[in-house]
């Protein structure tokens, strides 16, 4: 990604709006869940069309959660995957800040301000932030991740094609988060709940990767409470 002038962040700049548009590659599904139809949330992945959140919640496959053989390395992350400088860490930043930073050397990021929509709070300056993937890399492996290929979790841990999937936030709340699901762990600025499981259903449909049954039923009751949004699940 070339960075010249002034970048809007694509999060700052979307935050209050529930769709978005999206398109990545997605992976096969988890061994581990039960061969079903397909239902709603599959075909529009397949097909690129949007589905409203609650009909994505109902199409998520249900599965019990597995870590055995679980190791961060696994995913590849931060890497600088089109060679411009910039890790993966670094296109975040500069696509996220409400106030753009400046680019220096080898991608050095000097000042600049981000919104972390976790606690409602401004941030200025990039050491305070962590870059959260919206579902932990322990919980996508958990999900179905574990059987896919080096290269795939690579993508996954790297995914800057869908807004969703990679976002700034404090580290303070980050680390609070650790590798939970809604069904333990949600924002603790209660407006920032329904964005929050909007992005996390459209990262768990994109990829396939399933859900345990306390998951759902918090998803389930969340859903019930938030708009009925679109979201794009992407192609395959």
């Amino acid at each position: 990604m070339m960075h010249t002038g002034i970048t809007v962040g694509r999060r700052a700049a979307s935050l209050l709006v529930a769709a978005t548009s999206m398109g990545a590659l997605l992976f096969a599904p988890a061994t581990n869940a039960v061969a079903v139809a397909p239902t709603t949330a599959t075909v529009a992945t397949e097909t690129g069309t949007r589905i409203p959140l609650r009909d994505a919640i109902a199409g998520l496959r249900v599965a019990d959660e597995n870590r055995a053989g679980y190791d961060r390395d696994a995913f590849r992350h931060w890497v600088d995957a089109d060679k411009d400088g910039c890790s993966t860490r670094a296109e975040v930043l500069i696509e996220e800040a409400v106030t753009p930073p400046e680019i220096g050397a080898k991608c050095v990021l000097t000042g600049g301000r981000w919104y972390s929509y976790y606690e409602d709070a401004y941030v200025d300056g990039a050491s305070g932030l962590d870059i959260d993937h919206m579902v932990p890399l322990a919980e996508a492996w958990d999900s179905g991740a574990s059987a896919w290929t080096a290269i795939q979790r690579e993508q996954y841990a790297n995914d800057l094609d869908q807004p969703r999937a990679l976002v700034a936030v404090t580290a303070k709340y980050n680390r609070s988060k650790a590798d939970q699901d809604p069904g333990t762990w949600l924002p603790p600025y209660e407006g920032a709940r329904c964005t929050y499981l909007t992005d996390w259903v459209t990262v768990k449909t994109k990829y396939d990767l399933t859900v345990d049954a306390t998951e759902l039923a918090t998803l389930d009751r969340l859903g019930a409470q938030c708009p009925n949004v679109p979201i794009s699940p992407g192609t395959r």
